[in-house]
């Protein structure tokens, strides 16, 4: 008689086991849940009795075995409480559909391309009328700066 073992289609599913048939995440959370635990059922034993101390023990550790043992879609239950709480919470309830039209965006472009423009030719004036050496490098380093712009580097090495 053979003996068949079910061997699981999806092995993105299985998780590697650490020790006591437990994976490393599970292995943290009951170990914090121990540690939480076994302090707190000496301390409530002080106060009542023992079966008073054990359900306060079992109260204290049950989040703790939830968030090790618990997962839905493949995700742990403190990423299922991150995106309840940033959908309930955080990001707003109506969200509006905005595109940019891209037509728009090339009609913001030249209006800002054409202001600059104006800014440059205005400083230059400015600077023309004041007869200061500098108009002439000033206007130099406007030409590299649009030989830059249509792409030619070799005249922005030189200088």
């Amino acid at each position: 008689m053979a003996s068949y073992i079910a061997v699981p289609r999806d092995l993105t599913k299985v998780k590697s086991k650490v020790m006591f048939n437990m994976t490393k995440r599970q292995l943290v959370c009951f170990s914090l849940a121990a540690l939480i635990g076994v302090p707190s059922f000496f301390l409530l034993k002080s106060f009542g009795d023992t079966s008073f101390a054990a359900m306060g023990m079992i109260i204290l550790m049950m989040p703790m075995f939830f968030v090790g043992m618990y997962q839905k879609n493949g995700q742990p239950l403190e990423v299922i409480f991150t995106h309840f709480a940033q959908a309930n919470f955080i990001r707003p309830k109506i969200r509006l559909y905005k595109t940019d039209n891209y037509y728009e965006a090339l009609h913001r472009q030249a209006v800002t391309e054409k202001e600059v423009n104006r800014i440059v030719r205005k400083y230059n004036a400015a600077l023309s009328e004041k007869g200061n050496k500098s108009v002439r490098n000033t206007r130099i380093s406007e030409q590299r700066r649009q030989k830059i712009h249509q792409g030619d580097h070799r005249e922005s090495k030189k200088a």
